[in-house]
């Protein structure tokens, strides 16, 4: 049976305004940290973001919380299977500069090549209980970006993000689907 918070998360999912999907967001209920582990599969929530289109563009898979403090926060696909990101490797301020020009096809396969040299085998980020809009949910924070998720449930296998980066005004929103139990 679908729930209405799945009924309203289809309904945002062409696009929505941000003041839309924040509501949705700010009417689900807080997620425990033991309930991130697993694997998850990731597709932004479009709503006028900078970022919005950016991450899919580049091969986005998901994330991957194998415990609280082993957490995989950039995971993307290839050819070969999928791989985490080093996210220590990625400069924040050069990507918001050039999006528009990584959002082009020709341009992301090419950053898609240079990508798999940043990978890595370590964890990157951790999940802690944080106050964010005002619920103490899930987040992951990662360990050298100003970068914090915040997640709410949709259900036991679905839940929305909210990327807060330092210095941006409004967060990139994202939905991820768990992929399997542990």
């Amino acid at each position: 049976m679908v729930s209405s918070a799945q009924v309203r998360l289809q309904a945002l999912a062409g696009r929505a305004t941000l003041e839309e999907a924040l509501s949705f967001y700010d009417s689900l209920p807080l997620v425990t940290v033991d309930q991130m582990v697993g694997s998850w599969r990731g597709r932004e929530l479009v709503t006028g973001n900078p970022f919005d289109g950016l991450l899919e563009a580049l091969g986005w898979h998901g994330k991957t919380f194998r415990g609280v403090d082993e957490v995989d926060p950039l995971v993307f696909d290839t050819a070969g299977g999928t791989f985490a990101l080093n996210p220590d490797l990625v400069p924040i301020g050069a990507v918001l500069r050039f999006r528009n020009v990584l959002r082009q096809p020709a341009v992301a396969r090419l950053a898609k090549r240079v990508m798999r040299l940043a990978r890595t085998s370590r964890p990157k980020a951790r999940l802690r209980m944080v106050e964010y809009r005002g619920v103490v949910t899930a987040t992951m924070c990662y360990d050298r970006q100003p970068i914090n998720d915040h997640f709410r449930l949709v259900d036991d296998d679905t839940v929305v993000g909210a990327m807060d980066l330092r210095g941006e005004a409004q967060p990139l929103l994202f939905v991820l689907h768990r992929e399997n139990r542990d």
